[in-house]
């Protein structure tokens, strides 16, 4: 979803640096080995996934929120209700939220001889930064194409954009990709050599995404056919 807006970790005609720089946050207390910092790895977990959970405090206590977002080239945004949480404080914080954005992927079971060493196979995102509300109204336009388009490729353009009243319904915050780590884990399970004799089953179960086939609305009409980037899916 590399497009319209600019990319916002570096100055215009500045090279972008090949991955985000490791930082206090972004750096993992275990396996560190699995970490990641290249754009690319950091892209392919955020533009698979559809959501994302935010967190932030609240009246001194953490709140973690599941939500729809969508990426567009350095920049990710989410949107919900005027009313929401997140987007009134961030609204009313100066100079911005801090927050926490995760997506996650799990990709496989991990079944171990021994109950310690069971785990996941898994692809993760975190992304560190300050959250702000979004008031350009070509900028909100713009990331409600993509929150659209994220979900179903295309498929701003195949609806009817919001009109005033929806947009002033909607709010949306964006975040930077600047203090970003990916994680992935992959292969089997890691017994302990003295287990490797015991008669239990070792290896990993893999958990794949599918779609089903489209089940159209019951008040569609008989001439609206299929759409290309649904069929092909």
């Amino acid at each position: 979803m590399e497009n319209a807006m600019p990319e916002t970790s570096t100055q215009p005609g500045t090279p972008r640096p090949a991955a985000y720089t490791p930082t206090d946050r972004t750096v993992p207390t275990r396996s560190a080995k699995r970490a990641a910092y290249d754009h690319e790895s950091v892209h392919s977990i955020l533009d698979e996934g559809y959501v994302c959970h935010l967190g932030f405090v609240r009246d001194g206590a953490p709140v973690v929120l599941p939500t729809l977002y969508g990426r567009v080239g350095e920049r990710l945004y989410v949107h919900g209700s005027t009313g929401s949480r997140p987007l009134r404080m961030t609204g009313q914080a100066d100079p911005g939220l801090p927050v926490c954005l995760t997506v996650t992927h799990v990709d496989g079971l991990v079944l171990a001889r021994s109950a310690f060493h069971h785990s996941i196979n898994y692809r993760s995102v975190v992304v560190h930064g300050i959250a702000h509300e979004v008031t350009d109204p070509d900028e909100r336009r713009t990331a409600l194409d993509a929150l659209v388009d994220h979900v179903v490729p295309g498929r701003s353009q195949d609806s009817r954009p919001a009109n005033a009243k929806e947009l002033a319904a909607t709010a949306v915050i964006s975040l930077d990709l600047n203090e970003v780590s990916a994680k992935v884990r992959t292969g089997g399970p890691n017994d302990e050599p003295e287990d490797l004799s015991l008669p239990y089953w070792s290896g990993v179960l893999p958990l794949a995404k599918g779609y089903g086939a489209p089940i159209p609305s019951t008040d569609l009409a008989a001439d609206v056919e299929l759409p290309d980037y649904l069929a092909s899916r």
